[in-house]
């Protein structure tokens, strides 16, 4: 782990190679999982305000399930989330083609808000956990993201490369800076163990 002022970073975020291959995966982290996306309580209220927009590039099943459960509601953990169709995709999930992708950040790309998505999906496959003196940045290793981590590898792309501007969006830059010189001085300390 690697401590930066009061942010832990598992080793992985700086070690393991990542790049999203949308073909290859479909979009899937917007369809799979065991609830819908962790939304700050900010983001909950942002949710519901920017939702008339955003309704306008959702799908009818989407639209059924936040007419039927809200824009956001609590997971089996009490955590914030989006709400789910039937228990797979996210309501806010769209299709084009074969690819799922985000109402929200459509509406966002249109100009239409200005908020992009909840930062959560936009860190993906990285999550931040709160604790009360600190807070833990984490990779998540999932099989739906098999042809990532393999395009990650292919270009030479770390998870922290790959996260850049999810990673300044919800830590800061001067954060995001501390931590690529960290990640460029564990490679070099590694790099030295191995002669």
């Amino acid at each position: 782990m690697l401590r930066i002022d009061d942010t832990i970073f598992s080793f992985d975020i700086l070690e393991k190679k990542f790049r999203c291959d949308l073909p290859a995966c479909l979009g899937n982290c917007c369809r799979y999982g065991d609830s819908g996306a962790p939304l700050s309580n900010e983001e909950v209220h942002i949710l519901e305000s920017v939702y008339p927009i955003v309704k306008t590039f959702m799908r009818p099943e989407g639209i059924a399930a936040v007419q039927e459960k809200g824009t956001s509601v609590k997971d089996f953990e009490n955590d914030n989330v989006t709400p789910l169709v039937g228990n797979e995709e996210c309501a806010y999930a769209i299709v084009d083609g074969d690819i799922f992708k985000c109402a929200i950040e459509q509406a966002f790309e249109q100009g239409r808000i200005k908020f992009r998505k909840p930062v959560s999906c936009h860190l993906f496959p990285a999550r931040i956990k709160y604790y009360s003196d600190f807070r833990a940045v984490n990779y998540q290793e999932l099989p739906i993201c098999s042809s990532a981590r393999e395009k990650g590898k292919n270009d030479g792309v770390y998870v922290y490369e790959f996260l850049k501007e999810p990673l300044i969006r919800a830590l800061g830059e001067e954060m995001y800076s501390e931590l690529c010189i960290a990640a460029e001085e564990l490679r070099k300390q590694r790099s030295g163990k191995k002669l």
